[in-house]
């Protein structure tokens, strides 16, 4: 289970490479199949950080609607996405000025 692990982790960082250069399809087709790969349900701490990676993807390929569908779900699950992340990490940049980002950071902004 290691080497899935580590093949769908290099596979998912890949996919936001892709993302950021611009290769749109490749890189939504290789962020999903790192999700067949490497479920939350098969693995507590990968399967969350490849399923950030498939929200990055979305963010940077001008997929906001599945990017905040995806961010919803993993700011609910251990090892997920947390208000620090999401407010201080540059992955998040293009979704800054959307009036969701703003809402969901509200949800998850630690308490008094």
């Amino acid at each position: 289970m290691q080497a899935s692990s580590g093949s769908a982790g290099l596979l998912s960082n890949l996919a936001v490479v892709d993302a950021l250069l611009g290769k749109k399809d490749k890189a939504i087709a290789e962020a999903k199949r790192t999700i067949e790969m490497l479920p939350i349900s098969q693995d507590a701490v990968g399967g969350p950080a490849v399923l950030k990676n498939l929200a990055v993807v979305y963010t940077w390929t001008d997929e906001p609607h599945l990017a905040f569908e995806t961010l919803r779900y993993i700011t609910k699950v251990p090892s997920g996405v947390y208000y620090g992340d999401l407010k201080l990490d540059p992955y998040w940049d293009p979704l800054r000025k959307d009036p969701r980002f703003e809402q969901l950071l509200t949800e998850l902004a630690p308490g008094d």
